[in-house]
């Protein structure tokens, strides 16, 4: 069978009619009109229509009533301009067709378990995984891995612009938990004793810095054994960078440079800068999260105050008990069902919090009218609005408001999905407190203080802002980043207010605090995940969507099988021995809060 010019399925145009082509890919679609066959042989360039006619190759048009959809084929034939009026608008090759002459078979395929063609399917997430191999085939998949490729090009090429210097970091290294839990390796050289898989590169990142590099970056693979959600995976792919000598301005203009270029090159958007700041304390009492999605205008209001001597005893006992009171207007909300109130009642308490109350409502009869007008005066709300309020610890009460505030947006189409509202929260704060009210870092605990916050480190912590900031991104927050402690004392203080022995402080980190006793410059930098840049790029909630070979929402790979058993002679080999896993799984340790 003699060839033509060798060409891609989505490459063919108009200009190209007359051409003598070799095409190879997968047969997409096959329809015999009785005469004519007509096949789309695709390729992850895009498709063309093939025609094989009887009259003009009795032969391929024989070898095509055997074709089947994903045989693998090779075709030549001469490229045509399509019948006027059977022109396929929906394909970029859709102007023409090619008239075969002959045609391969390279492979057979059995019937997928699911159709290949159509991103609409509804398909099975575990089926999908399990094919991976036959999901990645879809056009749309391919589209998400074109993406990814395209980021990783503008993100190197732009940083070398910048004169930052690329730095690989190992991937076998030492336990260190800073938020999730590691994965930890066993040696067989060095029985009972472990590495950990790198969670981020931070104090690598930091030592390089120590070493003179002054400007480094890495697209790095990091790994937490953490539970999942749709924006989060065990193995993910961060940008991370790190500068010596620089203030946090200099930081935030590389960073929106870099996403400025991303979005022009890849989306055709010319983003706004510089971008609107944020402060974190503002923005949990705005918005009720670190990363508030800013294409809708809901806010949320203190209404501590303007409840302090209610004799509502729902309001009382929470404001006793050091607790708050937060409220939102809903526009148009007076129109809520009951049936609704209680959705969104359930929802509350399903996120941790006591309840939800509204106004107007059931606890009317037990509020003032100046304790009512002062409710609608805080929320600033209309004569047809519903207030939804709150009363709780500070952290439940702004989670259950920030989790309302994106559900009536939600229900009342309130989102502007065209805007892209990129912003930092910055400053943020040095501690923070979990949901049952004990102490933790706020970021990591790495993160250097503001100086003039220092004196109250002992006395008012929570107060203590910190040199560090998200990017935020229609309520993903994308990355996160900080000014780092480079003074030995400094960094060992805040680890015991943390909590930690200076035994612990000395075994996780005493080769950090050596290495900031030999001349350590200011340095600060940040990482963002690329998984996440890439999802928003494609226009899917899903991470696992954008991540090649992803494992399933319980950490399990469907395609290897994995985690799976391994031999006993391994485990021996290892010095290890299985026993069974305690009831309730042990100690959890809190989610990490981002990519530091």
């Amino acid at each position: 069978m003699s060839g033509g010019e060798r060409v891609n399925c989505g490459a063919l145009r108009a200009a190209d009619a007359g051409k003598e082509v070799e095409l190879f890919g997968w047969v997409a679609r096959r329809r015999d009109h009785g005469g004519l066959i007509f096949i789309d042989v695709r390729d992850r360039w895009g498709a063309v229509q093939v025609v094989f006619n009887p009259a003009d190759a009795t032969q391929a048009h024989a070898a095509a009533s055997e074709l089947r959809g994903e045989y693998v084929v090779r075709v030549t034939g001469s490229v045509r301009k399509r019948p006027a009026g059977s022109e396929n608008p929906r394909m970029a090759t859709g102007e023409v067709e090619v008239l075969a002459k002959g045609v391969e078979i390279l492979s057979t395929s059995k019937t997928p378990p699911f159709p290949i063609e159509g991103e609409e399917q509804d398909v099975d997430e575990s089926l999908r995984l399990k094919y991976r191999y036959l999901d990645l085939r879809r056009p749309h998949m391919q589209r998400f891995l074109e993406i990814r490729h395209r980021v990783n090009k503008v993100t190197h090429a732009y940083f070398d612009e910048q004169d930052f210097l690329e730095v690989e970091t190992p991937i076998l290294t030492k336990s260190t938990p800073e938020g999730a839990r590691d994965f930890l390796v066993p040696s067989r050289l060095y029985p009972g004793k472990f590495f950990a898989l790198p969670q981020s590169p931070q104090q690598l990142k930091q030592l390089l810095m120590v070493a003179g590099v002054g400007r480094y970056y890495q697209i790095a693979h990091c790994m937490r054994d953490e539970d999942l959600r749709a924006d989060r995976a065990a193995e993910f792919t961060q940008l991370d960078m790190e500068m010596s000598f620089p203030t946090e301005e200099t930081i935030f203009e590389v960073l929106e440079g870099l996403f400025g270029r991303l979005w022009k090159e890849l989306a055709g958007v010319d983003l706004p800068r510089p971008w609107p700041r944020i402060d974190m304390k503002e923005s949990l009492l705005r918005y009720g999260t670190d990363k508030p999605d800013l294409r809708f205008d809901l806010e949320i209001a203190d209404l501590s105050q303007v409840l302090a001597q209610t004799e509502a005893q729902v309001f009382r006992k929470v404001l006793g008990e050091r607790g708050v009171v937060r409220g939102m207007a809903v526009p148009g909300g007076k129109d809520l069902t009951r049936k609704e109130l209680d959705e969104l009642v359930v929802l509350a308490k399903g996120a941790g919090g006591q309840g939800l109350a509204w106004v107007p409502g059931p606890l009317d009869k037990f509020l003032s009218e100046k304790e009512l007008a002062g409710i609608r005066a805080a929320t600033k709300a209309g004569d047809g609005d519903v207030v939804l309020i709150a009363a709780d610890r500070r952290r439940r009460a702004e989670k259950v408001m920030g989790i309302m505030r994106t559900e009536i947006a939600r229900r009342r189409g309130l989102v502007r999905d065209q805007e892209w509202r990129f912003l930092w929260v910055y400053p943020m704060y040095l501690f923070d407190e979990d949901d049952e009210g004990n102490m933790t870092y706020g970021h990591h605990p790495f993160t250097r203080p503001m100086e003039g916050d220092i004196p109250i480190i002992d006395t008012r912590p929570y107060d203590v802002r910190a040199h560090s900031y998200d990017i935020v991104c229609n309520g993903y927050e994308l990355g996160s980043g900080s000014l780092r402690i480079y003074r030995r004392d400094l960094q060992e203080r805040v680890f015991e207010i943390l909590g930690l022995s200076h035994e612990t402080i000395q075994e996780r980190f005493g080769h950090l605090l050596e290495a900031f006793e030999y001349g350590v410059p200011p340095h600060g930098g940040f990482a963002f995940g690329m998984d996440r840049v890439i999802m928003l790029l494609g226009g899917t909630d899903n991470i696992r969507d954008v991540i090649a070979f992803p494992k399933t929402q319980s950490t399990q790979d469907l395609l290897f099988e994995a985690p799976s058993d391994v031999d006993p002679d391994q485990l021996d080999e290892l010095g290890l021995a299985l026993k069974p896993k305690p009831t309730g799984g042990g100690r959890r340790q809190p989610a990490s809060p981002g990519a530091p």
